[in-house]
């Protein structure tokens, strides 16, 4: 249990005995006591009182009074207009040390001891062009999801859905025939997702020149879009691959490999992992199935171009295209049949969609149409909004060619990291190999830090060099203190010092109490964003943590003092923030490094 939780139920049990009436959960909050006043949790009073019948302060006082009788974990407290505030014991606190300190698992909850199944899909790649920043985005948020929903006890499956079939597949594939004199990988010495972007950027150049001649025919701009012979080229080879055109369908085979050998590397680089992947160019037949199965139950409508529709306008959307004319799919096509078939495979709780807030009109949609249909686990859909990424110098086209690629980015990142650690001298202890490995360790967990932050909801500018600074609420500055703290406990090993034994709780002062409350509120942090699927809280919990120890190691010696109960309780407690940060930036996909 943790603190808030003893209290909560200490003050539900106080509440019952003095009045009669056991208070609802919304009625008891319970809060960290301010630092300008005394205490070390606070009861608000104010929700009390339709049970007390009695002013504010009152009802505090017989409480507090209640609280410190009945519990003598609790020995002081005082009221401050509606606010009662609570002071521990040093027993509690030191006890709280010893207990923290011998689980080895502490804020996590037993894996699958829920008992529910959730499933996570994030990444989803278009097969024609390389990971980009807005990508990075997508998997970092993803993978830390993950680790969080699991981290409270879920049953947790990580999947990807790469989007490997279209007419976006098709401009790649269309123009490296038209344009590509049959280069490799191989050939080019390009990442294979490289050198199929490249074909994807040469479509649309094309494809712009082409408009403007037909618009110099006398067409509009629409027409013009409409009746390029580029666009209705790669518009006819989408429809042979779906008759599986042999040509086409090896072409297609071909260059997805190549895509596919890039994806991996990227994916290696960031340290990003699936439990498994779906393809759409094997999903989107399910759904067409179940479209039809949909049209003859009257749920969906044929127009008289053969192109099968929804209308959902008494709910407030739109109308719905679900399969075209010709009988080709849409993207919800394939996300109906997805739904079906990860819901019959793994018997799922919650599905969570991790997709960037320009798609939430798509998941309504996608959500309303299976409840239509009768899927009652529909109600089990969430998606998971995020905002846009960009740099400082402004948004990203993938048409264009100007994203800003993930693998140059990753190691630009690296090269940013080796250049002010070497400037900074904090590497110069290491030998060259170990020096590389946390070159790349600070640089992708500055990378990873500064995006996860930032509240998913929110769009953000990602800055790389304000990203890396070893100062303030950056993940060098963590990974910093991190290190910090296994050079302390490398130096009380060799000085003989153990690091075990029991608490005097009368070692306890204030500033050693404040960075306990810390660790102590991690189980609840790691709860509260597993709730709202925000690595932002655990991202703002480590700085936190990392800013308290350092305050703490800047005013107060920890090797060098001379009471050795306060030195015992110091190194504890040094020990178990370098497990709290280990633990919080793990949840986030970075690794902190032993020695910096």
């Amino acid at each position: 249990m943790t603190v808030e939780g003893f209290i909560f139920d200490a003050c539900q049990k106080a509440v019952d005995a003095l009045y009669g009436v056991k208070p609802d959960n919304s009625q008891i909050q319970v809060q960290l006591t301010r630092k300008d006043f005394e205490g070390d949790y606070t009861i608000v009073a104010f929700p009390l009182l339709k049970i007390s019948k009695k002013k504010p302060e009152d009802t505090a006082q017989e409480l507090g009074a209640y609280l410190v009788q009945a519990n003598p974990e609790i020995e002081a407290f005082n009221v401050v207009k509606g606010f009662l505030n609570l002071s521990l014991s040093h027993s509690f606190w030191s006890g709280l040390l010893a207990a923290v300190s011998a689980d080895s698992s502490y804020g996590f909850a037993p894996k699958g001891s829920t008992g529910k199944t959730v499933m996570v899909e994030y990444s989803s790649p278009n097969t024609n062009k390389p990971l980009h920043l807005g990508h990075i985005r997508n998997n970092l948020l993803g993978y830390s999801v993950s680790r969080i929903i699991e981290a409270n006890g879920n049953n947790v499956h990580k999947v990807n859905l790469v989007n490997d079939r279209g007419i976006h597949i098709c401009k790649s594939m269309l123009a490296w025939q038209k344009f590509g004199k049959g280069e490799t990988p191989e050939s080019t010495g390009k990442k294979g997702d490289h050198l199929v972007g490249d074909y994807y950027v040469r479509f649309d150049k094309e494809y712009k020149k082409q408009i403007e001649v037909q618009k110099l025919q006398g067409l509009t701009e629409d027409d013009a879009k409409a009746k390029a012979p580029i666009m209705l080229e790669a518009q006819d080879m989408l429809r042979q691959w779906e008759a599986k055109d042999p040509e086409v369908y090896s072409l297609w085979e071909t260059m997805n490999g190549w895509v596919y050998d890039g994806f991996a590397k990227t994916y290696a680089d960031l340290g990003i992992e699936f439990d498994k992947v779906y393809y759409e160019s094997q999903t989107y037949i399910l759904g067409k199935s179940i479209v039809n199965e949909g049209l003859e139950k009257g749920v969906f409508y044929k127009r008289p171009d053969g192109s099968v529709w929804i209308n959902l306008t008494n709910d407030g959307l739109d109308e719905k295209l679900l399969l075209r004319g010709d009988g080709t799919s849409v993207y919800i096509t394939q996300d109906i049949g997805t739904a079906l078939q990860r819901f019959s495979e793994f018997h799922l709780n919650d599905h969570i969609y991790v997709v960037g807030n320009e798609q939430e009109y798509h998941f309504q949609v996608l959500k309303l149409i299976l409840k239509k249909l009768g899927y009652e686990w529909s109600e089990h859909l969430f998606h998971l909004s995020y905002g846009m990424v960009q740099l400082p110098e402004g948004k990203m086209k993938s048409r264009e060619g100007t994203v800003v690629d993930a693998d140059d980015l990753v190691e630009e990142m690296i090269a940013t990291a080796k250049g002010m650690a070497e400037e900074l001298g904090k590497l110069d202890n290491l030998t060259p190999d170990e020096a590389e490995k946390v070159y790349r360790m600070v640089g992708l967990g500055a990378l990873k830090y500064f995006i996860l932050k930032v509240d998913p909801k929110k769009s953000m500018t990602f800055n790389p060099k304000e990203s890396i600074d070893f100062n303030g609420n950056t993940g060098p500055f963590i990974q910093y203190t991190h290190a910090r703290i296994q050079s302390v406990l490398r130096k009380a090993a060799d000085a003989g010092i153990s690091i075990s034994g029991t608490i005097n709780p009368n070692a306890l002062g204030a500033k050693e109490k404040e960075l306990l409350k810390q660790i102590v509120s991690f189980p609840e942090v790691v709860a509260q964003a597993g709730a709202s699927f925000s690595p932002a809280l655990i991202a703002n919990y480590a700085f936190e943590v990392a800013k308290e120890f350092n305050q703490f190691y800047h005013d107060f010696s920890i090797l060098k003092e001379e009471n050795a109960d306060v030195k015992l309780l110091r190194l504890m407690l040094s020990k178990e923030v370098g497990s709290i940060i280990r633990k919080a930036m793990w949840l986030l996909g970075i690794d902190v490094p032993e020695r910096m």
